[in-house]
């Protein structure tokens, strides 16, 4: 599941091919911070929130309204060129990080980890936290896979025309994993 489309991966693709591989690492390394601290309170809060499915609710969509602004954002920047000598914003550590508080996939990834594999390695917090390092392990290589993935796709959309199109695409997509999100399952 951590290599399947979602925000954090779109985001990645995005910003790779916006900023370059390297660039993208400190928004990345957000990404793994937030995502293992989510998977440690979903962790220690599981029964709380299967029991209160309100506040699940209102998260997911709060989450799905925050990943559309992040699509439309994406889909409407103008792509940079060297002759113009402007550079689209960089996204850094915090918005990795602070993305993972209204990631609807993250909720719902560790939710249904908790729910279904929580007692894998026994009971209580240090089972939970065993499954939120196996997921990071899992998770990392994926957003930078996104993001080299990124920075492939910009070599062959090289020119601001077709960075539209990629833009738009990735854009789009981000925007169809918000509207998933949000219909109910």
């Amino acid at each position: 599941m951590c290599f399947s489309p979602g925000p954090n991966n779109m985001l990645c693709a995005a910003h790779g091919s916006q900023h370059g591989f390297r660039a993208s690492i400190p928004l990345t390394l957000g990404m793994l911070v937030g995502w293992s601290s989510l998977g440690l309170v979903v962790g220690m809060a599981t029964v709380f929130i299967e029991e209160n499915q309100e506040v699940f609710l209102l998260l997911t969509y709060i989450g799905a309204a925050y990943i559309a602004y992040l699509g439309y954002k994406i889909a409407f920047q103008t792509p940079s060129t060297e002759k113009e000598g402007k550079e689209t914003e960089r996204l850094g550590f915090s918005t990795g990080l602070m993305l993972q508080i209204v990631n609807g996939k993250a909720w719902v990834h560790f939710l249904v980890l908790m729910t279904s594999w929580g007692t894998l390695f026994g009971t209580g917090f240090a089972s939970k936290a065993t499954l939120v390092a196996i997921n990071a392990t899992a998770g990392y290589p994926a957003v930078l896979t996104w993001s080299a993935f990124g920075v492939g796709l910009s070599k062959i959309f090289s020119t601001p025309e077709k960075a539209r199109i990629l833009n738009g695409f990735l854009g789009v997509s981000l925007f169809a994993v918000a509207i998933w999100i949000s219909l109910p399952h």
